[in-house]
């Protein structure tokens, strides 16, 4: 009878620790170690000058975005959404509160994080005077894809193909307001 009591004491306390370490698949509480299994999923900011992400530089004039969010699915799907990206505040006074003279944007991978390489990219889709743009792309993802970075481009239709991806305007990530992952104003 006492082995029997020490079984259930180990049960009730192992059991508790087993629903831990398996959450069930509900996406709460993985740490980012999911095995590459679930999507990447990240809010959107808008870029400022100077930074270079996966040897891609940033725009030549500040970006602020309403809403933005990024997809990247295991398979390759891609959806990108902005709503709102435009210049702000350090670009001519003219030009703040449009896109200038971006008419197309695009979407590229970077794995590796901002030290690392553009593994894919999509191609250009219109991007409203507003600033509101969808990009839904099938990506040919590279076997491991670590510290993934999405970055939204300029894209130029008219250039000769192969250079028609130009700097990037908004990025994946999230700022210190602590917003839901979606207002993510530039300041």
């Amino acid at each position: 009878m006492h082995g029997n009591h020490w079984s259930r004491f180990c049960v009730a306390i192992v059991i508790p620790f087993i629903a831990l370490a398996d959450h069930g698949g509900d996406k709460k509480g993985d740490s980012g170690n999911n095995s590459g299994n679930r999507p990447f999923v990240s809010s959107i900011l808008g870029s400022i000058p100077g930074l270079v992400v996966g040897g891609v530089p940033s725009g030549g004039a500040p970006w602020t975005i309403d809403t933005g969010r990024a997809s990247l699915s295991p398979n390759g799907k891609l959806n990108v959404e902005v709503r709102g990206l435009v210049l702000t505040t350090g670009a001519p006074p003219n030009l703040v509160g449009t896109t200038g003279s971006v008419q197309m944007v695009a979407a590229s991978l970077v794995c590796g994080g901002s030290g690392g390489t553009v593994a894919a990219s999509t191609d250009g889709v219109p991007i409203g005077t507003t600033g509101d743009a969808d990009i839904d792309a099938n990506l040919s993802l590279p076997a491991t894809c670590m510290a993934p970075v999405v970055l939204v481009r300029v894209f130029v239709s008219t250039a000769v193909p192969g250079s028609q991806l130009g700097p990037f305007i908004a990025v994946t990530g999230f700022n210190k307001s602590g917003n839901s992952g979606d207002d993510n104003d530039q300041q």
